[in-house]
């Protein structure tokens, strides 16, 4: 039995929880079964290097920031492999370049486009732990890239749809999935089941439990993910395409903080503006969530939308040197703002659950800014200081405690 497991940076933050990870794939090992373990770079290191960064150069040039992050992982294997050899443990760790992961080459937030796997199977079949970086991942021009924060979990789960693997699990510091995050919401409880397309947009959404394009990936080959903790023993969340409990009608509420509404206004009100404006963003790898185009009115319209706070300088100056092109009078930019959002496979078959939602916002006096729905999810956009209220009213409203 292959399986691969992955485990975050808190799992592996200090030279206990080093031996409490290494102790519990051991066991697996032991027990006849091949072991791969993607790793996370320790605790905060990967923001301890980005503020180093900072402290050098306000603005430093992504292949040089990707140079640098790529060695929190390579800290974490190093030092894996050393608490395996004290065990008595064969293993070895392996970098991006030992690997040959190939990404695309954006700086940042590559996608990974293919895996060799020759060194990989050399050393199972040499019964040796292989310990893998997480993360990361080498262009064509043969330079480190990174993955988008939360990458590792995509390393873990492409390391397992392409070498088959019988099991892929998710280890983090807390016990699975949630219905809301347990830090703003105390009646948020765990989940057994969860949907891939559920688990999607809440990790798109904001749920920080699984990077989105780990879910992704694994609808994509059908590779069923379990996420529990690495601090205990406790049964955690599978993730799979269909669930056999009875379906809820909504799975969980997620909180994004980190968003910021972009509002262009006075664009011309003819064909094509909206590809010109959209266009530009996604030249330089923005994502654009929800979308709010004005009724035209004198020949102009607004069309406001939201990005990530990391991203709202860039898309502000990239739509700034293009005035010019898309026609617009001035552009606004506000980052005290926060999505809300419901999702969950049960909506498509019961009507007034926005209506619901927004009942729960009114009933709080929190006034609502922008909408985004799709068949599963209904997303708001709210003023940031009333964000956890929020959650915790939407939360209570559908009963989602237990």
């Amino acid at each position: 039995m292959l399986i691969v497991k992955k485990f975050g940076g808190t799992s592996v933050a200090d030279k206990e929880r080093i031996f409490n990870v290494a102790k519990r794939c051991a066991e697996d090992f032991k027990k006849g079964n091949d072991v791969i373990v993607v790793l996370s770079a320790m605790g905060k290191s990967t923001d301890e290097l980005i503020a180093k960064a900072h402290e050098i150069n306000p603005d430093p040039p992504k292949r040089e920031l990707d140079m640098l992050l790529t060695t929190g992982e390579q800290v974490s294997v190093a030092l894996m492999a050393m608490a395996f050899d004290v065990m008595d443990v064969p293993s070895v760790s392996l970098n991006a370049f030992q690997v040959s992961m190939h990404t695309t080459r954006v700086h940042g937030n590559a996608r990974l486009k293919r895996i060799d796997t020759d060194r990989i199977m050399h050393e199972l079949e040499h019964r040796r732990i292989v310990i893998v970086t997480g993360f990361q991942g080498v262009n064509k021009y043969d330079n480190y890239t990174t993955l988008g924060r939360g990458g590792s979990d995509t390393t873990a789960v492409a390391l397992a749809a392409v070498l088959h693997a019988d099991a892929c699990e998710i280890y983090t510091d807390v016990d699975g999935i949630y219905t809301a995050d347990p830090r703003y919401v105390p009646k948020a409880r765990k989940l057994e089941e969860i949907t891939y397309d559920e688990m999607l947009d809440l990790a798109t959404l904001g749920a920080g439990v699984l990077h989105n394009r780990s879910v992704e990936m694994a609808k994509k080959y059908g590779v069923q993910l379990v996420v529990r903790s690495s601090l205990n023993d406790h049964e955690g969340t599978i993730v799979k395409e269909e669930t056999n409990v009875e379906r809820m009608l909504i799975s969980g509420v997620a909180l994004d903080k980190n968003t910021a509404r972009i509002s262009v206004i006075g664009l011309e009100d003819q064909p094509g503006i909206a590809f010109k404006l959209f266009h530009l963003l996604a030249r330089d790898n923005i994502n654009v969530d929800v979308i709010l185009q004005s009724i035209g009115r004198d020949n102009t319209k607004d069309i406001s939308f939201t990005v990530s706070r990391d991203d709202a300088d860039l898309a502000i100056k990239i739509l700034e040197s293009h005035m010019s092109r898309i026609g617009g009078k001035h552009i606004s930019c506000n980052k005290e703002v926060a999505k809300v959002s419901i999702v969950g496979a049960g909506m498509m078959s019961n009507p007034g659950v926005a209506a619901k939602m927004f009942e729960a916002l009114y009933n709080q006096n929190i006034n609502i800014n922008m909408i985004s729905t799709s068949e599963i999810r209904v997303t708001v956009l709210i003023h940031e200081r009333d964000a956890e209220r929020a959650v915790n009213a939407v939360h209570d409203a559908f009963e989602l405690e237990e």
